[in-house]
């Protein structure tokens, strides 16, 4: 069989620990028989990054604006510990923090169904999509420790160097900490717009919640900026499309969502977003079995998997001993990144490469051949747990059948 074309390349950014292991086997077994791959290649593992002062990063991100679709490996964001084991020159930030300032893209994270696997909230039938606000909040906050008896203001400075103050807290009788935040009009304009349009492609309703009751300037500013976005770009399409946008406080959304069959998707600000995705990944099943993906205003798509490195893994892989790594939301990460390529491309092979290689995972776990994580979830009878490297080559048996 002839490999598929690619007639523009994507965006490949390599990662750390077991994750890094399983992005080759993934292209080594499930990509490279099938497709001609064209990629932009970016290690961004954390030796690596280190090694170019964070600049690869970057340059990552920009290829991705160039070329429109991107692929990612999970990364290592060091903490204290990484320093020495590393022997980094500074606690590197999260890369995912900077692609998405970038990129100033949405987070999309959804779950992956498969039978088998009965959400722990039962009436969740079909897969509820977390979209996250990337940029701003307590992710680019600024904190200090505050001294028994110190006065702390919010203090505005406007471009004629007139001040605007207002009281924070004294602190009589005790010391505390304080923290400042902030966000854009055109960030919150460009999050609000992705989701409508992420809504409209997806054709499912899009809800967004916020505690503009407590929060009268901040979290109302939010809403206020949905509001006339919808009511002036999207209330017509969304009404053609028969899908609805819906407003609500966060915690009514919460309830709502936890009676719900779901089937939509939740708009949340950065914090909720980070929270409330790995919630809903949990209750559904399994981290592992989470697709990401970050969409720009401007039509910028950058995939990944929801979850992390899986160093206790990683850790094992080094001794010699045998691994069972769900390899799943990095295999989706592909393939939305192929499908997106093909269609951006008009390659529909391609498209229909990428279907064929999710059909195969989902039939592979379907028929019980899973790695441990799933082993330990589901409720098939006749149910095989097999390690890393069985598992991609199991789904590969199948999709040599598809296609």
């Amino acid at each position: 069989m002839s490999k598929i074309e690619m007639k523009t390349p994507l965006v490949e950014m390599d990662g750390d620990e077991m994750t890094r292991i399983i992005w080759k086997m993934i292209k080594d077994i499930l990509i490279y028989p099938y497709v001609d791959l064209k990629s932009e290649y970016y290690d961004l593992g954390l030796v690596h990054r280190n090694e170019t002062d964070d600049k690869v990063t970057f340059d990552s991100a920009e290829a991705t604006k160039k070329y429109g679709v991107a692929v990612k490996c999970a990364t290592i964001t060091p903490n204290a510990a990484r320093m020495p084991e590393y022997n980094l020159k500074e606690m590197w930030k999260s890369p995912n923090g900077t692609i998405r300032a970038i990129l100033d893209g949405t987070v999309f994270r959804t779950p992956i169904l498969v039978k088998g696997i009965t959400p722990f909230i039962p009436t969740w039938t079909k897969p509820i999509t977390i979209a996250r606000h990337a940029y701003g909040d307590v992710y680019k906050n600024t904190e200090m420790q505050v001294p028994e008896g110190a006065k702390c203001e919010l203090v505005c400075t406007d471009k004629d160097g007139n001040e605007t103050r207002q009281l924070i807290h004294q602190f009589d009788g005790t010391s505390g900490i304080i923290q400042g935040l902030h966000n854009t009009d055109k960030s919150i304009s460009s999050f609000a717009r992705s989701c409508f349009n992420f809504a409209l492609d997806m054709k499912k309703d899009l809800w967004f919640a916020t505690k503009d009751t407590i929060s009268k300037k901040y979290d109302h500013r939010f809403k206020d900026i949905f509001a006339e976005i919808y009511e002036n770009e999207y209330k017509e399409k969304f009404e053609k499309a028969g899908i609805e946008y819906f407003y609500t406080l966060i915690d009514d959304a919460v309830a709502r969502v936890v009676r719900s069959e779901g089937g939509y998707i939740w708009a949340c600000k950065n914090y909720d977003g980070d929270v409330m995705s790995d919630m809903v990944a949990t209750a559904y099943g399994s981290l592992a079995m989470m697709t990401s993906v970050l969409v720009s205003p401007e039509g910028v798509y950058e995939y990944e998997a929801a979850h992390g490195t899986v160093q206790r893994h990683y850790y094992k892989h080094l001794k010699g001993e045998e691994t069972s790594t769900n390899s799943v939301a990095t295999l989706f990460a592909w393939t939305g990144a192929l499908r997106k390529r093909g269609e951006l491309d008009n390659t529909p092979e391609l498209c229909k490469f990428a279907d064929n290689l999710e059909k195969a995972t989902i039939q592979t776990i379907e028929e019980g051949v899973m790695t441990g994580d799933l082993y330990l979830l589901s409720t098939l009878e006749n149910k095989q747990k097999v390690n890393t490297e069985e598992f991609l080559l199991a789904v590969n048996e199948r999709l040599q059948k598809l296609m």
